[in-house]
């Protein structure tokens, strides 16, 4: 297995992403607190670490963790809208301090979409000129993209253009939205789109990429919408590759450990042959509908072992699909979990008694309110509703991180 752990190295952005999981806290990180999650993931033995945010290039000692987590043996990676690697000299910096991957984010090739969804202007042009130093400096680069209702109707125009204008990107990942925390949770109406929104573009995407020999993942879209390509599904392959997740949250979650990858089902889906391997619909609200799932009734143990046998997967062990099914089979999961309003993680994702995720300094507070005030004006611009920060911005006394870690 690979195992990858998360590290929000800020919780602020240059962006305003109406759909934004994990929007502003006045939680801070230096250096130190850093390190310490990093060592947690080498004595692990996790693969590798990503860097993420808010914006994690905006961190000023970035590419000194960077450098410190690649020198410890972690496969680096960044997830970024490209605002700063637009910089060449950043770019270079980052490369020579480890960066070996970097998840850049770009929703839509159309400029008007991509400004909307963004809240900011001209964001394409530059996420364009990162891609570009990227790859000059030798740092692989994925585009990262969130299904969502503004570009749900173009997912395979977006590769087409990429194929097209920036042949040497490989790999893509699209992530459909999380309608459960943050500002996702408030404009779900504006964003979260229903899967018949998004099927037919993201299939034609698939398969176009399919054609040109590239490689993909799709993340949170259950398998009866993606029945062709459910070996690309990220939840299957952490469910056949028995794989964990730990997000280090700059925020009250503090540290998440995920071992589980089932959400919500349907009573159909206990027909379904792809059941025992699927996420279901990827839902702690309400904003999804289970009345779209549907049963499918193809071949369970050609999915496993297509997963099995990728030599490109950095987990590729050679396991068998005969031990893997003696490893695997069991007793079946629950076919109907209650939906789960909430804007923290299931209890049992939770990881209590690890060191604290960050603190809250009077410097850290100030941003958050100056950040806060910024983005109530541009909320009002785009007509977006902002999330409530009560949890994360009240009862927190100075350098100190929440009591609820």
């Amino acid at each position: 297995m690979a195992n990858i752990g998360y590290i929000q190295v800020v919780r602020h952005c240059n962006h305003f992403c109406g759909f934004c999981s994990n929007p502003t806290t006045p939680y801070t990180h230096d250096f130190e607190s850093m390190r310490v999650l990093v060592d947690d993931f080498v004595a692990r033995g996790y693969f590798g670490v990503i860097l993420t945010g808010g914006e994690p290039s905006l961190h000023p000692e970035l590419p000194a963790i960077c450098r410190y987590a690649s020198e410890a043996g972690l496969h680096v990676r960044m997830i970024t809208n490209g605002t700063r690697l637009a910089d060449r000299k950043f770019a270079q910096a980052m490369a020579e301090a480890g960066l070996e991957l970097v998840h850049i984010s770009i929703y839509s090739v159309v400029e008007a979409v991509e400004d909307r969804l963004r809240g900011t202007p001209g964001t394409l042009p530059i996420a364009l000129k990162a891609l570009h130093n990227a790859n000059e400096f030798g740092i692989e680069i994925n585009i990262n993209c969130v299904i969502n209702k503004l570009n749900a109707d173009h997912l395979d125009r977006n590769i087409r253009y990429f194929i097209e204008h920036h042949p040497y990107i490989r790999h893509f990942v699209w992530n459909n939205l999380d309608p459960s925390m943050g500002r996702a949770e408030v404009n779900q109406d504006q964003f979260t789109p229903r899967l018949a929104d998004f099927e037919l573009s993201l299939q034609r995407a698939l398969r176009l990429l399919q054609r040109s020999g590239r490689t993909f993942r799709v993340e949170k879209v259950p398998l009866c919408y993606m029945t062709d390509f459910a070996w690309a599904s990220t939840e299957t392959r952490k469910i056949v590759k028995s794989e964990e997740r730990i997000v280090h949250f700059l925020d009250d979650k503090q540290t998440v450990r995920q071992t589980e990858w089932g959400h919500l089902y349907a009573e159909v889906c206990s027909q379904c042959s792809l059941r025992s391997i699927c996420g279901g619909l990827f839902d702690r609200g309400e904003a999804y509908d289970p009345a779209e799932l549907h049963p499918v009734f193809v071949d369970r143990d050609a999915v496993v072992e297509a997963i099995l046998r990728d030599p490109r997967d950095p987990s590729f062990a050679k396991l068998s699909l005969e031990e893997w099914k003696r490893r695997f089979d069991g007793p079946p999961r629950p076919s109907n979990p209650e939906h789960r309003k909430s804007e923290r993680p299931p209890e049992t994702m939770r990881e209590p008694g690890l060191v604290k995720v960050g603190k809250v300094t009077d410097k850290s507070r100030r941003l958050f309110e100056s950040k806060r005030k910024a983005e109530a004006k541009k909320a009002q611009k785009y007509g977006v509703g902002l999330e409530d920060t009560k949890l994360v911005s009240q009862g927190l006394g100075e350098g100190e991180p929440s009591a609820d870690g």
